[in-house]
């Protein structure tokens, strides 16, 4: 295996590059190689090394090539201060001209994902993704969470009875899951204290806003030991800090540069705020005035505002609320005089995560699944209460939209290696 760019050493080089740009001048050419490890110049005296000029002068954008010669220190190269003189270049593949640029539209891009990603942001963005996930799971670890793998084929519809993809299963029909969830609370059931599962999540939901895609990878955890939904809260704002911190100390500085984001590290504890009490101050402080019949969910409009809220009232970038009204909560979560026991995180604007306490008392859950009309589709997973359960919550973040809102990009197609939505199965 030849070396990356980034580790070539001054002497005699061997390594392979993509063409980046070519400058083409009358007695030298200037090229840019590139791989995923950074960028290096090529220098080529078109003098003493003619067939090497005359490669390079037919190779178009994406084109790679293998290349051997010397790579000397110069003060006058801006691109990392060294340049390479090559003595033999093999070209191994052609490109032809790239149908799209940077400033071509987000659904052309999608279209052509492959040339898209090879942006220096899209790398750094997906460097920051890894470490990101990396720095969660790290966190858990610590923690002595253990990773599972949940099926994504079940046998009936959904936690919810809707928003789920129907696929042919031998001689019936199977269902992809539309969240872990029923598993990660019969792991808890089984005893293994703390769990959580990365892995992709599917939603038919005829949605064409910035945000929601029909397929993404989520970020799971449940755990038990807990008293209150408080407890669940503070789990997830020190995993996120957490993982801030990593990304800032280690990337921080490239995203700035080519985001011209500043990746702030969180404090703790977040600021929260009940439902009802976050729509009063809507009002007072920005004339929002919720609908009557809305006022036990967040609007679309009040989940927007937040972000403006958070930092005027909190200088923060993240807010929970909490205090829900029943009606469109899930059933599984925990309620305490009717009022379910579980929050929204909203950041810069955008909701990324729902938690609670769920419900672990089985005739209690059987009730409230009932109440939704949802008895008889979760008959299964009420099974895994039966036998004694201990108490516990969660969440769950999704990687694609923690993306879009850490580098503060405007759809979440842009977050992702490929979108899936209502209208899009390729490439």
């Amino acid at each position: 295996m030849l070396e990356t760019i980034k580790n070539l050493k001054e002497g005699k080089v061997n390594f392979y590059g993509m063409v980046d740009t070519v400058r083409d001048k009358k007695n030298i050419q200037f090229i840019v190689l590139k791989d995923a490890s950074g960028k290096i110049q090529v220098t080529v005296d078109k003098v003493t090394h003619p067939e090497i000029g005359e490669i390079f002068l037919h190779l178009l954008q994406g084109a790679t090539v293998r290349v051997e010669g010397t790579l000397v220190k110069s003060e006058y190269v801006k691109m990392g201060g060294q340049e390479v003189y090559p003595d033999k270049v093999e070209v191994t593949s052609r490109a032809e001209a790239y149908p799209i640029d940077e400033n071509s539209g987000i659904d052309q891009r999608v279209d052509y994902r492959w040339i898209d990603l090879r942006q220096e942001k899209n790398l750094l963005m997906f460097k920051v993704q890894t470490l990101f996930v990396q720095s969660m799971r790290e966190f858990l670890l610590n923690r002595d969470f253990v990773e599972i793998h949940s099926p994504k084929l079940i046998a009936t519809a959904s936690e919810s009875g809707s928003e789920v993809f129907q696929v042919k299963y031998f001689d019936t029909f199977a269902y992809l899951a539309q969240s872990p969830q029923f598993y990660k609370q019969m792991a808890i059931s089984g005893g293994l204290g703390g769990i959580f599962e990365c892995g992709p999540v599917f939603r038919a939901e005829k949605s064409h806003s910035r945000k929601h895609a029909t397929e993404f990878t989520g970020f799971d955890l449940e755990f038990s030991g807990i008293e209150s939904y408080d407890d669940v809260i503070k789990m997830e704002e020190n995993l996120l800090a957490y993982a801030l911190k990593a990304v800032k100390e280690k990337y921080g500085d490239e995203v700035k540069e080519l985001f011209n984001v500043d990746v702030v590290v969180p404090t703790t504890p977040f600021p929260r705020i009940k439902l009802a009490d976050l729509y009063k101050d809507l009002e007072a402080m920005y004339g929002y005035t919720c609908p009557d019949d809305e006022k036990d969910d967040l609007t679309t409009e009040a989940e927007k505002l937040c972000e403006k809220y958070a930092k005027e009232k909190y200088g923060h970038e993240f807010i929970f609320v909490t205090d829900y009204g029943a009606r469109k909560r899930a059933f599984y979560h925990m309620r305490k005089d009717g009022v379910p026991q579980g929050y929204d995180l909203i950041w810069k604007g955008v909701e990324i995560t729902t938690g609670a306490q769920r419900e672990h008392r089985y005739d209690v859950l059987k009730a409230q699944a009932e109440e939704k009309g949802l008895a008889k589709d979760v008959e299964f997973y009420l099974q895994f209460f039966r036998y004694g359960c201990p108490p516990h919550g969660g969440f769950g973040l999704g990687i694609d939209r923690i993306t879009m809102n850490l580098l503060e990009l405007q759809n979440i197609k842009e977050s992702m290696f490929l979108f899936r939505g209502p209208d899009k199965l390729t490439p």
